[in-house]
């Protein structure tokens, strides 16, 4: 994998579409703001896409307004909508042939795979000088997670992670309502996901809690196998793997706590500004060694931080749940799927859904009596406009950039799954070293050696 950017001494369409990741102090005003119109194609990025099926097919959905040029996977089945819906892109298995390739016709990269191909595919994309959109969790490692930010910062690249309730109006009301001290200083955070239960109904979203499968079926004729384990250690296909079901095993995901905790972890973290937990331990279901428990709960402990106290946050998945708080109005429930429960000094705060969709304070009477505070954060122009208009030179970063939000989230995230791995045992973190202090055996979780040919 070529890891030199591209560079070129004349100011190109790319630099002047990403003054800022270009060095060129530009910023062009959308057609629309002048009443123009539709941008003309030379306005519109042009993005090719790691991944073309299953969750890469609804963020090329949300880019569509822009040229979608290149569309890579390594599974022609699941990419088939997508090769369709946009016949004129270049088709590719292997993203980095498709980058080195493509490499002076894009401005930017999409990367939806699973977990364990974020880090490889948005790092060669960072060091070619592209703008990144990333799915959640950022990364499949924490080692991964400080590479990926500290190599957006130096590449001045626009990013974002596709954690979408960060547009959410819910999530900015949460921020706004904390800062006015409608609960009080606020101390304690429970946050769940029934993930990978599916409430409701009899299927798992994905399977976990078990060995791996002992029987080799034949690799599917439109799908390359090697290509899809990327950097994780070689094993036999299975249709237990692949697609989407890779979640609930450690070489490709991390469970509920990495697909819904980024999620629903996102609002506490942005309102109370959190960073690095100071230390994190955990509870489960039978461990395996091939796979997540079926079950978590997982703590940690941040420091006091700008003015604010200490904070203990709780995760809950599998279907577990925090007790349900006395402030809730008698026939009410915590939704079940998702959510938050933030305990202030002086109440409690209720998020329903994921995200951070509906909060509210309880009971309803406090609610009601509540005087909203003025709005002082800027609205979202939704969550991919969000990333499109830094790409061309905006002024408004991503609320979910790589640097400041979603690489900081996914390490603190993903130490979690770490404590879980070694049974729960408590993990003391020092961020800036960038390991655990007390348990040298839990260092080895924070990275692992990939395959020959795969690097950052």
């Amino acid at each position: 994998m070529k890891s030199l950017a591209h560079t070129n001494t004349k100011v190109s369409r790319r630099a002047v579409l990403g003054g800022a990741a270009a060095g060129v102090g530009m910023m062009i005003v959308p057609r629309r703001v002048l009443g123009l119109g539709e941008a003309p194609p030379s306005e519109k990025l042009n993005i090719a896409s790691v991944g073309a099926g299953g969750r890469a097919s609804d963020d090329l959905d949300g880019l569509k307004s822009q040229n979608i040029v290149a569309l890579c996977d390594v599974d022609w089945r699941q990419a088939g909508d997508s090769f369709k819906k946009w016949p004129n892109a270049k088709k590719y298995k292997d993203f980095r042939k498709m980058l080195e390739e493509m490499n002076k016709s894009i401005d930017a990269v999409l990367v939806a795979t699973p977990d364990h191909i974020h880090a490889p595919a948005s790092m060669m994309a960072i060091r070619y000088g592209k703008h990144v959109y990333c799915e959640k969790p950022l990364t499949r490692t924490v080692f991964e997670a400080r590479a990926i930010g500290k190599a957006a910062r130096e590449a001045k690249v626009m990013t974002q992670m596709g954690n979408q309730g960060m547009a959410f109006e819910g999530n900015r009301l949460i921020n706004e309502w904390i800062a006015d001290g409608a609960i009080g200083a606020v101390r304690e955070v429970h946050v769940w996901s029934d993930r990978p239960t599916h409430l409701g109904k009899k299927e798992l979203y994905w399977a976990q809690g078990m060995d791996r499968p002992k029987d080799t079926p034949a690799v599917p004729d439109e799908m390359d196998w090697d290509l899809w384990l990327g950097p994780a250690k070689y094993r036999p296909y299975h249709p237990a793997y692949a697609p989407f079901v890779w979640r609930g095993w450690w070489d490709f995901g991390s469970g509920g706590l990495g697909d819904m905790g980024i999620h629903n972890i996102a609002p506490a973290f942005s309102a109370l500004k959190l960073g690095a937990p100071s230390s994190v331990y955990a509870s489960s279901t039978p461990v395996y060694e091939e796979s997540l428990p079926l079950a978590s709960i997982v703590h940690y402990e941040f420091p006091a931080r700008d003015g604010m106290p200490a904070v203990t946050l709780h995760w809950y998945d599998g279907g577990l749940l925090p007790a349900r708080p006395e402030e809730l109005e008698n026939g009410r429930e915590l939704n079940r799927e998702d959510g938050l429960l933030f305990v202030g000094d002086k109440g409690k705060m209720l998020v329903e859904g994921w995200g951070g969709h509906s909060p509210r304070l309880i009971p309803e009477n406090r609610m009601t009596e509540y005087k909203r505070p003025a709005k002082t954060m800027a609205r979202s122009i939704g969550h991919y406009e969000e990333w499109i208009e830094a790409c061309k030179g905006g002024k408004t970063r991503p609320r979910s950039n790589f640097v400041d939000f979603a690489g900081p989230l996914t390490e603190a995230v993903l130490l979690g799954t770490v404590s879980v791995r070694l049974g729960g045992v408590k993990l003391n973190w020092d961020s800036q070293n960038l390991k655990v202090t007390n348990v040298a055996e839990a260092n080895r979780y924070l990275h692992y050696e990939y395959r020959k040919g795969w690097e950052l």
